[in-house]
């Protein structure tokens, strides 16, 4: 129980307690869906973006559960619908770290004392021309204070930096780093908050300031690390079953891509087609329930 004692001695000592850190799960073995989604009220002077970050969410999230809702003004009193609720991504769950480029969202699953849990962040990832890469890697190095080596096409864009950036407020890589086996990708933290849940890094995957030192906390060198594109996901949940859809301007999907998942799991007769078209066209990242 090691990591668990000292992940809940860095929450008890380190983070203040109204600031969220990350989403906890204790996992049982048929657990595809966790969380639950939850109506906010804003109060006065709050922006969609501290709302987010107050629920360890992302600006993507926040905004696709709330269209119509200004981002930045969104007026007192507002409901807001706040989708801490997650089908978890179609992959093995053994202990590793899985990235959804596609939702934004890093989740980590790790096994202690016999038990499954899992801890799950908002991230941000790479812009346009500068994506993150998907595929297979391992965390090989961990790094507390960690300077920045600015790298030449950053310093070609903006010449007035540095060679190196050292550990300080003004890091972009903020407390913590985990350098993936792509040496070029990191996961770190920022001093741009607002930028998680966007497109915004130059490849590497941002997570919020006190998010970083949790999992720099419960992550071992050698960890492996899965990025994948997932838009579409399917499970089950108290009986029900859930279908999740995000925008994800790399990976184009129909209809028919959620059915055959569907069909792969087995699910496909618990469906109301009805359900399934209108949780589809939506694509609010929001687990919809579609059962028959």
């Amino acid at each position: 129980m090691t990591r668990l004692f000292f992940f809940f001695l860095l929450l008890a000592l380190f983070l203040p307690p109204a600031v969220a850190q990350g989403e906890f799960f204790s996992l049982a073995p048929s657990d595809t869906v966790v969380g639950a989604i939850r109506t906010y009220s804003v109060e006065r002077g709050e922006s969609l973006i501290e709302i987010a970050r107050k629920f360890e969410l992302g600006y993507n999230e926040i905004t696709e559960a709330n269209p119509g809702v200004d981002p930045f003004v969104p007026g007192e009193g507002t409901p807001v619908r706040i989708p801490t609720m997650w089908i978890l991504p179609d992959m093995e769950m053994s202990e590793q770290i899985l990235i959804n480029l596609s939702e934004y969202r890093l989740y980590y699953f790790f096994e202690s004392g016999g038990s499954r849990f899992l801890e799950t962040f908002p991230i941000g990832i790479g812009r346009e021309g500068h994506d993150t890469p998907v595929g297979e890697f391992k965390v090989i190095e961990k790094i507390a204070n960690p300077p920045w080596h600015v790298p030449e096409s950053i310093r070609l864009e903006k010449p007035e930096l540095p060679p190196v950036v050292p550990p300080g407020p003004d890091n972009p890589l903020g407390t913590h780093a985990l350098r993936l086996s792509d040496q070029s990708i990191l996961i770190h933290g920022t001093d741009k908050p607002f930028a998680i849940g966007r497109m915004a890094s130059h490849g590497c995957i941002r997570l919020y300031p006190e998010d970083i030192p949790i999992l720099y906390t419960l992550v071992p060198n050698g960890v492996r690390t899965i990025i994948v594109r997932q838009p579409v996901k399917v499970g089950v949940h108290g009986g029900r079953l859930y279908l999740e859809v995000h925008n994800d301007p790399y990976v184009e999907t129909t209809l028919a891509d959620a059915a055959a998942l569907l069909i792969r799991r087995g699910l496909l007769g618990r469906t109301d087609v009805s359900k399934l078209r209108n949780a589809f066209e939506k694509k609010d990242g929001m687990p919809t329930d579609i059962t028959q």
